[in-house]
């Protein structure tokens, strides 16, 4: 078959399903695939388009298969493909192929005007699909859960987001993606929340040394946060960068006593780190990383009004006094005082336990040397 004779029979084919002849369509089209002209793009969308028409589900299938065989980010394809599992009562393999098609369109420049109504369909119909499925698993898994099947269900049914750790600067392998750690798990946390009153006159009786907690270096690019330089959110060293701060450590023995019990890690210009992290009404600490995945951050609310809050992962926490909060920085989190009196919590941060005494040795001196290189990153929000 010469390319000029398939061009005929393809103009006659589409002429053919114009009239909604899907018989005669198939048929030339059929002649052209049987032949395989050579330089002469075989019309397995069109075939497809006529067997539709022909009532031959199989024989649709069969062709939208070899069309997506030969390019399996067709759109047009995957849509056609997508509605025949729909018409075949086949929801999950429905909602598959739409899904492909959706997200070829979304990263194709020019989508043909034409295929835009069948996207707005395809998105329609993976939403009916969900409810459905979610009604079917909801229907077929009743009563209470165990807390991490119960949240794996969130997740399967979209109604829970998947953070994963993410720090910004250093990821140690193979630790549990775990947001928030109970307060029972260590054995030092109840004589800490004992000490809180004690904590809180020391606090209340300081009238100085809260500076922004997100300060500009002029020898680093500024951070691109809103709350940078801005008082709102603000910090009170007792350690930093591994050094006491003795103009603010003095005015904190109790402070200090408690801290000085807890396993916080010493490495030579990092850490022990401990501050108190004031956020005033109307604050929000937008969404962000931690710099590390092998320490966890306590807090041990001081002051906590009510309206403040604390999310990590796909978790919220909400502050209250005496309690300790910890928790896995390297999962996105955010915090905001939505309330009308100022949140205060006493911030340090401790090596997370599933690491052993010789990985501490080992990340201390891997994170010395890293400083020695050049001064530390800091926390920015």
């Amino acid at each position: 078959m010469t390319r000029a004779e398939a061009e005929h029979l393809a103009r006659q084919g589409v002429e053919a399903l114009r009239r909604g002849d899907g018989a005669e369509a198939r048929a030339n089209f059929d002649q052209i695939i049987a032949a395989r002209p050579a330089d002469f793009p075989l019309p397995w969308l069109a075939l497809a388009q006529a067997c539709r028409l022909s009532g031959d589900a199989a024989a649709e299938t069969a062709a939208l298969q070899a069309q997506l065989r030969e390019q399996p980010r067709h759109i047009a394809a995957l849509l056609l493909m997508g509605d025949r599992k729909r018409q075949d009562g086949d929801d999950r393999a429905a909602a598959n192929f739409y899904t492909a098609a959706l997200n070829q369109a979304a990263v194709t420049r020019d989508v043909p005007p034409a295929l835009h109504p069948l996207l707005r369909q395809a998105e329609a119909f993976k939403q009916e699909a969900n409810a459905r499925f979610t009604g079917h698993v909801e229907g077929a898994i009743t009563g209470p859960q165990p807390p991490r099947v119960a949240q794996s269900i969130e997740l399967l049914l979209g109604r829970r987001e998947l953070y994963l750790q993410q720090p910004s600067m250093f990821y140690f392998e193979g630790l549990p993606q775990r947001a928030f750690y109970a307060r029972d798990e260590f054995a030092w946390v109840a004589e800490l929340e004992a000490a809180t009153p004690a904590i809180r006159a020391e606090l209340e009786a300081a009238t100085e040394g809260f500076a922004p907690y997100v300060e500009g270096n002029a020898d680093r690019p500024l951070p691109n946060n809103p709350l940078l330089d801005d008082p709102a959110w603000s910090a009170l060293h007792l350690w930093r960068g591994g050094e006491v701060v003795e103009a603010n450590a003095s005015r904190f023995p109790a402070t200090m006593a408690a801290l000085a019990k807890l396993p916080i890690p010493r490495i030579a210009g990092r850490s022990p780190m401990a501050l108190f992290s004031r956020l005033t009404p109307g604050a929000h600490i937008q969404p962000h990383h931690g710099l590390l995945n092998t320490r966890l951050i306590c807090h041990l609310p001081i002051i906590a009004p009510p309206g403040c809050g604390l999310r990590v992962g796909a978790d919220v926490h909400q502050w209250r006094e005496g309690e300790l909060v910890i928790f896995d920085d390297s999962f996105e989190h955010e915090a905001w005082n939505r309330g009308s009196e100022t949140r205060t919590v006493l911030l340090f941060e401790i090596w997370k336990p599933e690491i052993d005494v010789a990985e501490r040795g080992a990340l201390t001196r891997l994170f010395e040397a890293i400083d020695a290189y050049g001064a530390p990153m800091q926390d920015q929000g």
